[in-house]
């Protein structure tokens, strides 16, 4: 599994997850479904999507980019609007499946995070606890 240095683990000051720190060898990893973001959803909730977002889209742009450590739970909410498969076939139970964000779709939900002046949310302290 591809652990994406420098990628924030977690939204600053709460328990929303944005990486996982190591491998499910038991299970395997767990699957990327698309989650419905209804419009009555909490403001954090909304905060950690954009939050995700930005630290996405910074980490990457619009190339594609593996799952590695990126949390499947946090990924579901994103994708098929923002985020989409870059490969075909695509396995969504796969720490190596490919992904892209879709520039103009995320430009429209999340038009703070592609401003100009958007704030850094990247990291360079990245811990190792386990290699």
């Amino acid at each position: 599994m591809l652990k994406h240095r420098g990628f924030p683990g977690r939204l600053t000051g709460t328990d929303f997850q944005f990486t996982i720190r190591r491998a499910n060898l038991k299970d395997g990893p767990a699957r990327i479904i698309r989650r419905e973001r209804f419009k009555d959803r909490k403001h954090m909730d909304r905060l950690a999507d954009q939050a995700f977002m930005a630290a996405l889209w910074q980490q990457f742009g619009d190339e594609p980019f593996e799952r590695g450590n990126l949390d499947a739970g946090r990924l579901s909410w994103l994708f098929g609007r923002e985020v989409v498969p870059a490969e075909d076939p695509f396995d969504p139970a796969s720490y190596d499946a490919l992904l892209r964000i879709d520039v103009k779709r995320a430009e429209a939900a999340f038009p703070q995070v592609f401003a100009p002046d958007a704030p850094s949310v990247l990291t360079d302290d990245w811990e190792d606890e386990d290699e």
